[in-house]
């Protein structure tokens, strides 16, 4: 017979699911619904990644020439990110172009993990590559969060 997925409350004990983790009260805004969405397949992360991206405004996507947009599935250990962008900022330049792109890298599980909906992740898509965006053309993050875009 096989183990239960959630043990019993034992005396002021929490229920735990199958791997010995602590549920989340159904109230906690941060338990993600038993109707969740997520996506089933990379293949349609992407899809929602190219969706987001055609949507951005023009503006933004002016400065992605030379940068290549990828997607891995979580970010390097001991890091809690969304997404990263690698390379020279256009502001630091001086009027060279690299040969190689730049790079945004956008982290799969930590995208979904923070919807709750197919909408609420493309619009968190959507504002993770405008973040990156930005810091490629040289924004930081402290000038990001003053933008209200942190």
């Amino acid at each position: 017979m096989p183990a239960p997925l959630v043990t019993a409350t034992v005396g002021s004990m929490p229920r735990m699911d199958r791997h010995g983790r602590h549920r989340r009260r159904p109230d906690d805004p941060h338990r993600r619904p038993a109707q969740g969405w997520r996506t089933s397949s990379a293949a349609r992360f992407d899809r929602l990644v190219d969706a987001a991206m055609t949507q951005l405004p023009p503006f933004v996507l002016d400065h992605l020439e030379n940068v290549a947009v990828v997607v891995e599935e979580v970010p390097p250990v001991d890091e809690v990110l969304l997404g990263l962008y690698e390379g020279v900022p256009r502001t630091e330049r001086d009027g060279w172009l690299p040969a190689l792109p730049d790079q945004i890298t956008l982290y799969r599980r930590p995208l979904e993990a923070r919807a709750r909906t197919r909408e609420e992740l493309s619009l968190i898509i959507a504002e993770t590559l405008i973040h990156e965006v930005a810091h490629h053309v040289g924004i930081d993050d402290d000038r990001l969060d003053e933008l209200g875009w942190g």
